[in-house]
């Protein structure tokens, strides 16, 4: 098992060698991407799980009473707590909260969205600059050596060729999760915003 890892590693290492100098924010851009998508993954998981029914969140509110963490956890729950935390005792007052709560909760479903997307997008970017890079290598060895130097040749096409398979394995995941991740969001905006309504109506 040990042995197998350390081939994996010398394995990696070298294709990250022979990618040249854009292989660095290739892998950033994918690590900062990923730490991206897990985190709203896990976010949108809770927020899904024990959700309260609008009229559990109107008995609540009747009662002053936070939801128990136990047996709520959904964005139902968020939604109740956050409103009884700033509720003024005002009717109207409280309308007008309730609503600036709502948007509060719904702007937090797009956080980092944006940013996954840009990131995703960057990464086939990078890979089209390393296929330049690396064919500039490739001329500039053509130049010096004609085609008399097939191996230092190889290590320009190969370079170009990595970045760019690099940036596209990147990319397809990172699109298709933000696709994903911006369904979940929809979803959960979506369910504060009938809930939103339901307890507007009855204050």
């Amino acid at each position: 098992m040990l042995q197998l890892l350390e081939q994996t590693w010398f394995r990696l290492e070298a294709y990250l060698q022979d990618g040249g100098v854009v292989m660095l924010p290739l892998v950033l851009v994918s690590l900062l991407m990923w730490v991206l998508i897990m985190d709203r993954i896990f976010f949108f998981r809770r927020l899904y799980r024990k959700t309260m029914s609008a009229r559990s969140a109107w008995e609540h509110i009747q009662q002053q009473r936070m939801p128990d963490p136990g047996e709520y956890r959904g964005i139902v729950s968020l939604l109740v707590a956050d409103f009884l935390e700033n509720r003024s005792g005002d009717r109207m007052l409280d309308r007008f909260i309730l609503d600036e709560r709502v948007q509060h909760i719904n702007r937090r479903m797009k956080d980092y969205l944006a940013l996954i997307g840009v990131l995703a997008a960057i990464a086939p970017l990078l890979g089209l600059l390393g296929t330049v890079t690396g064919m500039i290598a490739t001329f500039d060895v053509l130049s010096v050596f004609g085609t008399g130097n097939a191996k230092a040749m190889a290590g320009g096409i190969s370079e170009a060729l990595i970045t760019t398979q690099t940036g596209l394995l990147v990319a397809i995941p990172g699109l298709y999760m933000k696709g994903f991740l911006d369904r979940r969001a929809d979803n959960l905006i979506q369910r504060v915003k009938t809930v939103g309504y339901y307890l507007r109506r009855h204050l």
